[in-house]
């Protein structure tokens, strides 16, 4: 049985760029446009790995992942911030929410894949 892996960004193009690596490396993908819409897709159901956008509408990456940490279900689901922001005040705070790795846009499929592997839930 395929590993499910969330995306959650407003772009769906880039939702599109990397479920398309995520498919091709064998993943099942679930999508959300922002923090809250990817929240409201989270009713239980086995998720082996967060993959989210920092900079998005309606509710951020930061505050996502907070909310993340704070459902039993997901408490342990790693997540890989995804985003062109560069600024370190927000990468700390994303640490503090809980994401486990930080991936800076553009990204090659290769390096996703890599930082995918080293954090799945078995």
């Amino acid at each position: 049985m395929a590993k499910t892996i969330m995306i959650v960004d407003d772009s769906a193009s880039m939702r599109q760029v990397v479920g398309i690596a995520l498919k091709g490396a064998g993943y099942d993908v679930l999508e959300g446009r922002d923090g809250k819409d990817a929240l409201a897709k989270l009713t239980g159901q086995k998720v082996h790995l967060i993959i989210s956008d920092v900079n998005m509408p309606n509710m951020d990456g930061i505050a996502f992942v907070s909310a993340v940490k704070l459902l039993p279900a997901y408490r342990f689901t790693p997540v890989i911030m995804l985003t062109t922001e560069t600024d370190i005040d927000k990468k700390n705070a994303s640490r503090a929410a809980g994401a486990k790795a930080w991936v800076v846009k553009p990204f090659k499929p290769e390096q996703l894949l890599d930082a995918v592997q080293k954090l799945c839930l078995p």
